[in-house]
């Protein structure tokens, strides 16, 4: 049996940051860096394996879980860091709504698509492929996606897009404790980090609360050794503090 880790959307900031990080503190696990185009691995360890794949393909995906388990290789931890906030998605574009006559139904669709879709159907994959060693799926959510914590409105595609991220985490953790017992499943909130995802939005924040990509990667990488499957799944932010569903 092979141990390996995955990341989902390896190519921006904070997956190239995961890479990195796993690669070197996890020297005899593979680590597979999954995004449409594979990066450039030089500089990396031997063991980071860039693979270029549409990671929205529902094919691509039994495919690529499908040899794994053939190999097999079986996953400690699969870190899903797809998202979108604003920007162009197919031909639409985005950007968060700041009043309901703003909402689209082109941009909800998109939102969800890539917030929500996404990330469920590596939840359905991923599964059959989990460690009987303790694992983890993390998902990268957001705390404007928590409903009880919802006071300013507003961004109505990417609250709600998250907060389904959320519920299909918090449902698949039902399944996943009969059919994968050692997994966790986290949904994680890391803050506002220097990424083009946030670029548009960090006028207001404080440069203390502005993370580096490598930051976020440290912080979410240290949350997984407090994890435990018996309590999944876990809503956290960047500090380890738990945020209400």
């Amino acid at each position: 049996m092979t141990a390996i880790a995955i990341v989902i959307g390896a190519s921006g900031g904070i997956g190239q940051a995961l890479v990195s990080q796993l690669a070197r503190q996890r020297p005899a696990d593979t680590v597979y860096a999954l995004s449409r185009q594979a990066g450039n691995a030089s500089g990396l360890p031997d063991n980071v394996i860039s693979v270029s794949m549409d990671t929205a393909d529902e094919e691509a995906i039994r495919q690529f879980c499908q040899a794994r388990e053939a190999g097999g290789e079986w996953v400690l931890t699969a870190i899903c860091t797809v998202g979108t906030l604003h920007g162009e998605v197919g031909d639409v574009t985005l950007a968060p709504e700041k009043r309901l006559e703003d909402i689209n139904q082109a941009q909800l669709q998109a939102y969800f698509t890539v917030n929500s879709i996404i990330p469920a159907l590596w939840l359905k994959h991923l599964v059959s492929i989990m460690s009987a060693s303790p694992s983890q799926v993390v998902c990268l959510s957001a705390r404007v996606g928590s409903i009880s914590d919802n006071r300013l409105g507003g961004w109505y595609g990417y609250r709600a897009s998250k907060a389904a991220l959320n519920m299909l985490m918090k449902t698949a953790a039902v399944e996943y404790a009969r059919r994968a017992k050692a997994t966790s499943l986290l949904c994680y909130h890391p803050g506002t980090v220097d990424t083009g995802l946030s670029a548009p939005f960090q006028h207001n924040v404080k440069p203390e609360k502005l993370f580096t990509a490598q930051y976020t990667a440290e912080r979410l990488l240290s949350a997984l050794t407090t994890l435990d499957s018996q309590q999944s799944p876990y809503f956290l932010d960047w500090d380890h503090q738990v945020v209400s569903w």
